[in-house]
Order: C-alpha cells, then structure tokens, then sequence
C-alpha cells in the first residue's frame, strides 16, 4: 500500500513537470515567469481560504514537480484571530499530538492532501485563474514579439478562407490577410503557402482576445522588401528605393537611385534577361513593373514617370502641384494607359497632378477631367468621339445634351476654361439654353406646332386673284406715305 502511494506521488510530480514543460514550450513563456504565476495563484487561493492576514510559505519547484504550501498559525486556548490562531482541540486533531500554547503550527499541503484542504471548488477557481493569467502572458508575448517585426515579410499557412479575411498561421500564432490587403486578381487557397508583409499590430483584437496581426500583399513596403530579398544592391545599401505607385496585380511603377555612378539602377533591378524581376512579378500575381530611374529634375523625372510614352515637354505650374505634359499625338495613348493607369500611376509616383496636352494644340485630354465629368458621361462622351476638353468646348450643344444636363454641361464647362483661363462664351451658353428649351419640349411641342399651323391655314380668308380676261389694263398700286400711283 505504502509502495503504491509512493508510486502515485512519483507519477503526479512527472505529470506536472510535464505540463509546466509543455506549458512553457507552447506558450512561448519563461519558466521563471510561469513558476512565479504559479506562486501568485496558489498565494490567492490560500489567501481566500484563510484569510488575507494569512501566514503561510508557498514552495514551487518545477524541476521536481513540487508543489507545497506552508500554513503558519499559534496555537492558543481560545481563537481571537482565525487568519493567524488555531485553537489547541483543532491541533489535537490535525496532529494527534498535545498542544503547547504559544507554539507556532506549521501545516503543511502537499499535491496529496490539497484537495482536502481546499475544496474542489476553489481549486477549480485556482485553474481557471491560472489559466487566465497564462493567456494575459501569452497575448503580451505575441504582441511585444511581432511589434518589432512589423514591416518584416512573414511566411505562413492559409488555415481559413472567409469572405472578408484570409486566416494564416505562422509558428501557431493565428494572423489576418483583410481583402483590402489581398491583390485582387488572385486566389488564395486553405493549405496554401502564402507569403506577405506583417503591416501592421494591434494589442486586442477578436473574441480570443489575443493581438490582431494584420498582413498584406498589396502594400507598396511589400513590394519594397520583396526588392530588398531579391536584389543584392538595394539590400546592400548601394541602390535605393525613391518611390513606389501600386495598382496591386495590375502595374506598378518604381523610381530607384543609385549612390555608386559605376552601378545602373535600372538594370541591376531588372537582372540579366529579366531574372530578377520576374521572380517579384510572379510573386505579385504577374504585375506588370516599370522600373524608372530617379532624378531631382521633376521635368525629367515626370517624363520617365509616363514611360513608354515619350513626350516633348513638361511645365511645371507655379504652385509646384501641377504639371502640363506636352505629348506627340502619337504618343497620347500610350501616355494614358488603359483606362488612364499609366497616367494615373505616374501622377502617384511623382506626386504631381498631370494634364495631358496634344503636341501643336493647346488641348487637354479630356481623362484629365473624368472626376468632374463623372464616369457615366465621361465613357459616353468618349463613345460619341469627344477625347479632348476642347472638343468638348466645341460640341454641339444638342449632342452634349443627349448625354448630359444643361447644369452639369456648363459646370464641366467652367472647371475646363478656368483651365484654359478663358471666359465663357455667352453666344455658346444662349445656343446651349435654346437647344435645352427644345429638346424639353419634345414631340409633344412639335405636336402643338403643328396644330396651331393648321388651325391658322383654316382661319386664313382665300384670296381672290382675277384671271387675265378680268384684270383692268392699269391697277392701282398704293404706297406706303398712301398716295395712288397708276402702274404701266
């Protein structure tokens, strides 16, 4: 019987050294930290039991496995204070022994007898608070440990796909990939290898209340450190990053400088045939990548920002925001884009608001107004052959009025001539009104038209007009001042 208490003491302390292993493993936590958790618990539990005046010693060895508690009390004829005193029939029956008044009592709880002492009910407390305290050491963890790393490239596992987030793990702590952060044109798949910038880590977050670590692929840093893994000069420090413009899975645009004149940017970027920048294409959903070489002179730089376009002249506005960008007429497609991407991309990396204008016309290309114009009227006015702002300021006011309001006409008007700095033209605004009033009025007022002509033709007397037998050789013609005249 002795052996087998022995035995069963030995099996409980290696379950605990196990569990206080593994609890230190998987949590990521520091022995030292969890046995001094330990301690704390055990110390809220007794003192709850006992009282918080409690006198008591609390021995955790989690190399050993053990785990004891020392309670210490006087022992006295009659208790004044049950926190510190235990009275001397009460020693006799814990001890068997004869009570020595003022002597101090130690009792000791062991793994053995703790049930005992404490009740199952507020061991069960002492666990879940345990436990509590474990995860409120274990959120900090991941919190300080991915705080440091934020805008280092994670590597993780797709666990869940969701509508709105994709979940990763990585090193089993669980991350977030929002569909904002996704490149749109890809798929991402449960089990699937997924590779992203760690942008950003909020302490709470969610119902497990653990750090809400979000990631992305379509931030330009992560476009930037892929740049940095796969080519040896950026991360070297002799090839620097000046700007970067996104539309992720579609096209980008990358201004990079050199600090030595032996080494080009632009090719060390782009690799022998291409090797190096297809590896960050591909990565990125086969985005397209032009890498441009960055200069001080924002008339040159804006011009290598439109590229492949070539152009024949920038001009720098006075508030230094705006530029006008003389383009060949041959040119102007390729300066735009698909659907204005090139030049909504080179606006980005450059940080200049562009205006395209047709080389030999003083002409701005009618994308430049499509915020105003609204993209409705802006794709009909295109299909209707209208390209430029001045096409637009010539159409005919019937045409313009078949896509849009009379307002908003002349409002698209006003923002095109304050940019032209010319004023109104009145006649125009008469002929727009004119063109309005009519079409207002419709085949019904065409209608009416019509019937008011023929009620005045079946009003109107006949005329009598004599044959030649009957007309007098003279007639009498009156004048205006009323004086008769004979005719010959």
């Amino acid at each position: 019987m002795a052996r087998r208490k022995v035995k069963q003491q030995v099996d409980n302390k290696k379950l605990i050294i196990e569990a206080f292993n593994e609890m230190a493993r998987e949590k990521s936590i520091d022995r030292d930290l969890l046995q001094g958790i330990v301690e704390e618990t055990l110390s809220a539990m007794v003192r709850k039991k006992y009282g918080l005046e409690s006198n008591f010693d609390i021995i955790v060895n989690m190399e050993k496995g053990d785990i004891e508690i020392y309670l210490m009390r006087e022992i006295v004829e009659e208790v004044e204070n049950a926190e510190l005193q235990i009275s001397a029939e009460e020693y006799t029956e814990k001890t068997g022994e004869a009570p020595v008044i003022g002597d101090e009592y130690i009792e000791e709880i062991t793994l053995e007898n703790i049930a005992d002492s404490f009740g199952r009910r507020l061991i069960a407390q002492a666990i879940q608070n345990l436990n509590q305290r474990i995860r409120d050491v274990e959120k900090d963890n991941i919190y300080e440990e991915y705080a440091k790393r934020v805008g280092e490239i994670i590597i993780g596992e797709i666990y869940q796909v969701r509508p709105n987030n994709v979940l990763v793990m990585h090193n089993k702590v669980e991350m977030r990939l929002p569909r904002e952060e996704q490149i749109p044109t890809e798929r991402l798949k449960k089990n699937q290898q997924v590779k992203a910038i760690l942008k950003e880590v909020r302490r709470s977050g969610g119902a497990t209340g653990l750090p809400d670590l979000i990631l992305s692929r379509a931030d330009d840093s992560y476009m930037a450190r892929l740049f940095e893994q796969e080519i040896p000069e950026i991360y070297d420090g002799i090839i620097e990053i000046r700007a970067i413009a996104r539309e992720p899975g579609e096209r980008a645009k990358v201004a990079v400088t050199s600090f030595d004149e032996r080494v080009d940017p632009v090719g060390a970027c782009v690799g022998m045939k291409g090797i190096r920048i297809h590896s960050i294409v591909r990565e990125l959903g086969n985005e397209n990548i032009d890498i441009i070489e960055y200069t001080e002179d924002p008339r040159l730089f804006i011009a290598r920002a439109l590229s492949p376009a070539k152009v024949r002249d920038v001009q720098i506005s006075q508030d230094g925001h705006q530029a006008t960008v003389i383009v060949p007429d041959d040119q102007v497609s390729l300066a735009i884009g698909k659907q204005g991407q090139n030049v909504r991309l080179a606006s980005k990396l450059t940080g200049y608001s562009l205006s395209l204008v047709k080389e030999g016309a003083e002409d701005i290309e009618l994308i430049e107004f499509r915020d105003e114009i609204g993209r409705d009227v802006f794709d009909q006015l295109i299909q209707a052959g209208v390209d430029t702002a001045r096409e637009f300021l010539e159409a005919e006011p019937a045409m313009l009025l078949a896509i849009a309001p009379k307002e908003k006409i002349v409002r698209i008007r006003t923002v095109m001539l304050e940019e032209f700095e010319e004023r109104e033209n009145q006649d125009y605004l008469v002929a727009l009104d004119e063109a309005a009033t009519a079409a207002e009025l419709g085949e019904e007022a065409v209608e009416v038209a019509e019937d008011i002509a023929e009620s005045y033709a079946e009003d109107t007397p006949e005329v009598y007009e004599p044959s030649e037998e009957e007309a007098p050789s003279d007639t009498e013609v009156v004048s205006e001042d009323g004086d008769e005249q004979a005719a010959e």
